[in-house]
């Protein structure tokens, strides 16, 4: 079964085509501005050309969003593409992790998915590296054990910039030197290590809290840049997110 999932999030919609549990293809746009149904038609139609899919290929699309206005726009698009609605998937969708609040959005719920269906029979924290971090943990027996928010990367060093009248923009990668001599690699070593840092704390007092040494999984944008750093992250999977909304929605 051939399925289209869609994860609306607040700074990218990120696609990807599954050929039963295996996603072959994934690719990303901007979630601002905000588009209309007949952009995101026309959008969607050049991507799947870029990419040689056929929209009557495919059975079934599966979408989660933290974004609600654009959720009713995304689905008179796809009704439009393929001629069917959407399955819509979120927290309160039936699986084997107990959410535990109403509050929980359905990214967080579906990295927990994620994680309880890859990953069983050991504890799990998930970082998602996205607008905002957030570090999930999950029990063996899929009990959500709770979850932190923090700022994101991205979102935070945006707003160092906009706040002050010198700092540049500056590329997310890692300085030569964790002391800079230089305005750019100053900045590169707050953002790196500060939230390197950050996430490594995160790691330990969870795991004192839970009583175990968890299993990690890193997913989100900047992932890329933090898991060579540190060896308490096991696994960076861009496509860890998509994984879980496939897991809610493929047998709906």
């Amino acid at each position: 079964m051939k399925s289209i999932v869609i994860n609306v999030g607040n700074s990218n919609i990120r696609f990807g085509l599954f050929n039963d549990d295996n996603c072959d293809i994934s690719w990303v746009i901007n979630t601002k501005p905000y588009r209309t149904a007949d952009e995101f038609y026309v959008q969607m139609l050049m991507l799947y050309q870029t990419y040689k899919i056929q929209p009557k290929e495919i059975d079934k699309i599966i979408m989660g969003s933290v974004v609600p206005q654009l959720t009713k726009v995304m689905s008179s698009a796809i009704r439009k593409i393929h001629g069917i609605s959407p399955v819509i998937v979120d927290r309160n969708t039936p699986s084997g992790v107990v959410a535990k609040s109403k509050q929980m959005g359905t990214d967080i719920y579906a990295n927990l998915v994620a994680a309880h269906n890859m990953y069983p029979d050991r504890k799990k924290i998930v970082l998602d590296f996205g607008t905002a971090l957030t570090a999930s943990c999950v029990a063996e027996n899929g009990e959500t054990l709770g979850v932190i928010i923090a700022p994101g990367i991205v979102t935070a060093l945006n707003s160092l910039i906009s706040q002050t009248a010198q700092l540049p923009e500056i590329e997310l990668v890692k300085p030569k030197t964790v002391l800079g001599l230089d305005t750019v690699t100053c900045m590169q070593s707050g953002m790196v290590y500060g939230f390197l840092g950050m996430v490594e704390g995160f790691i330990d007092r969870i795991n004192d809290e839970v009583e175990d040494k968890c299993f990690v999984v890193a997913t989100g944008g900047v992932s890329h840049v933090y898991k060579p750093l540190t060896d308490k992250i096991h696994v960076m999977d861009r496509l860890h997110t998509l994984k879980g909304l496939y897991f809610l929605g493929k047998d709906l």
